[in-house]
């Protein structure tokens, strides 16, 4: 029995920052692209994902910045949280993979988006164990993250596959003898897992 290491973003949930960066923009269009490459697809959103900034800091920051309309910090962070919808398929499909596999969580991601996950998503409850970014430091297109991943489980490189929808998450994953299926859709992703 293999452990299947599930991605959360584009593989359980629909993820939308944009949804977060219209509602709190205080220039329209132009401000949400601004707060979106400075807070969402950002070094800074790297470094909170891995646990180096803490989440009121970072909502601070963005509260702070001139393009973000004056709101309270729990409309801010219920904002910020409020960005995913999660896939129809996935009950089924996960249910599928425990009835062959153990399955673990393994996601770069942030407490409050993962918070909400977890008390939102009743899929990500079925998970064995919680690989988090925030909690190990290392995002997964970094090899260190699946290098710790077997150092501290003392489990062999054969026994895991990743699902994830990045390229470079399935490459570094590769890099340590992690075979991985980067997901398209749940059919395609069961398929692969089947013949290989």
């Amino acid at each position: 029995m293999s452990i299947v290491l599930l991605d959360i973003g584009n593989v359980l949930v629909d993820v939308d920052f944009m949804t977060f960066c219209r509602k709190v923009s205080r220039n329209g269009e132009v401000g949400a692209e601004a707060i979106y490459g400075r807070y969402c697809a950002s070094e800074l959103k790297n470094r909170f994902d891995k646990g180096a900034i803490a989440p009121s800091s970072y909502l601070e920051t963005i509260a702070g910045d001139p393009d973000t309309r004056a709101v309270c910090m729990h409309e801010l962070k219920t904002a910020w949280q409020n960005i995913f919808v999660p896939k129809p398929d996935v009950p089924d499909a996960v249910g599928e993979i425990l009835r062959n596999h153990r399955v673990w969580i393994m996601s770069d991601t942030d407490p409050l988006h993962f918070t909400r996950l977890l008390n939102t998503l009743p899929v990500l409850r079925a998970a064995e164990r919680y690989w988090l970014s925030f909690e190990r430091g290392y995002l997964k297109r970094e090899p260190e993250a699946f290098q710790e991943l077997l150092s501290v489980s003392g489990r062999n490189a054969g026994e895991f596959v990743l699902i994830d929808d990045r390229e470079d998450n399935c490459r570094a994953a590769a890099t340590a003898g992690i075979r991985a299926v980067r997901f398209r859709n749940w059919s395609q992703a069961l398929q692969e897992m089947r013949i290989r």
